[in-house]
């Protein structure tokens, strides 16, 4: 089998399989690709594993299937270098497929005919897709801008979402509680003005505001950048507003629309001149409140503040500015990743004061730790608000 040929071999062992009498069909073949793809094996213990999960659906059917794994795969290293076809094995052959469609060992080269027990196989794996999964269980502060790109493609298949809500607008309806006198009017005019039918309506729903402020102080900044990503990548919403703060508040949100993630979050650093300083959680929050809050963007909204809750102001400011906020907003949820740690308490400053106000507290320092984050936001975690 050739390097990187993974749909000859499940073509040729699916054949086998077929010719033995077992129903394998191009559905199960795609699973068992699929498999051997995102487990990656490396003896053909664990392959013949990912065979019977994926090509039988009933016990009676392992026996053909273990003959016929025997027989194609028979006398393979279970050395994972040799297994997975390593440049540097001992030795290397390739199968053929026979006439009754059983592959079969090609007639083998100098330098292997010495021995028949190093023969490898060579499963192709998404070496990118799995880079991606590997860095999805990363702190993001243990990550480089690289790494952080790779996640890319597993973040926009996130999907950020917030609560409906009700609004003034009225769309027509088989079963609303209101009638719509118009549409019931318009409609009657087919029956010689007699209103046979009330025509019904309700108010539409639109999903919530969503508006984000991120910390990028010296010990925020790796955080805020992952979080920046993930509202670019799975947001996707218009109504998506971000603010930055360190020192000063800073309104992102233009530079983060139409156009690509790299270049957006290179904008971002730039229209935030105090990227990497200090950190004024109080005074930034009350610059919010009054400059935007209170005017509406956080009325009705989901806030959702990034920062471990180190101030160097005075931390009753952020209490005081905490309580205006949860006046206005829907709910509040707080990303600080220090609360990863079992043994973190919030005894102390900013974290301490803005506690009280928070509806969910939760860490979001991996991508793999993204769900409570994506519950919180949504208002599926009302019976477990701190994570």
């Amino acid at each position: 089998m050739g390097r990187g040929d993974l749909a000859g071999l499940v073509a040729a062992f699916g054949a086998a399989l077929h010719d033995a009498g077992l129903p394998v069909g191009p559905d199960r073949g795609e699973r068992f690709a699929r498999a051997v793809t995102l487990l990656r094996p490396t003896t053909t213990a664990e392959l013949h594993r990912c065979a019977r999960a994926t090509l039988t659906c009933h016990p009676e059917q392992f026996e053909i299937l273990d003959r016929v794994f025997d027989a194609v795969f028979r006398g393979y290293a279970d050395d994972p270098a040799d297994f997975r076809g390593d440049p540097n094995a001992a030795g290397t052959s390739t199968t053929t497929t026979s006439a009754g469609g059983t592959p079969s060992a090609g007639p083998p080269s100098a330098s292997s005919s010495t021995s028949s027990s190093t023969r490898e196989i060579e499963i192709p794996m998404a070496t990118v897709g799995s880079a991606a999964e590997r860095l999805a269980g990363r702190d993001f502060a243990t990550l480089t801008a690289e790494e952080l790109a790779e996640l890319m493609d597993l973040m926009h298949r996130l999907a950020v979402a917030t609560p409906l809500r009700r609004t003034r607008r009225m769309r027509a309806t088989a079963f609303g509680n209101a009638v719509d006198l118009r549409a019931t009017l318009r409609r009657a005019r087919r029956t010689g003005g007699h209103p046979l039918r009330l025509m019904r309506r309700e108010p539409r729903l639109r999903p919530r505001r969503l508006v984000a402020l991120c910390d990028i102080s010296g010990s925020m900044e790796p955080y805020a950048r992952a979080m920046l990503q993930l509202l670019y990548c799975a947001a996707g919403t218009s109504r998506a507003e971000v603010f930055t703060f360190a020192t000063r508040l800073t309104r992102l949100t233009k530079v983060l629309a139409r156009t690509r993630p790299a270049v957006a979050l290179a904008r971002a650093g730039q229209a935030a001149p105090d990227w990497s300083g200090g950190t004024r959680i109080g005074a930034a929050l009350k610059a919010f409140n009054d400059g935007y809050g209170r005017r509406g963007m956080a009325r009705g909204a989901v806030v959702l503040i990034v920062s471990d809750g180190w101030e160097t102001g005075d931390p009753a400011q952020v209490g005081v500015e905490m309580s205006r906020l949860s006046r206005l907003a829907h709910r509040i949820v707080w990303v600080n990743p220090r609360t990863q740690s079992p043994r973190y308490r919030p005894l102390v400053g900013g974290m301490a004061a803005a506690w009280p106000y928070c509806d969910a507290v939760v860490s979001a320092h991996s991508l793999a730790s993204l769900a409570p984050l994506l519950a919180a936001l949504e208002g599926r975690d009302r019976h477990a608000a701190h994570q």
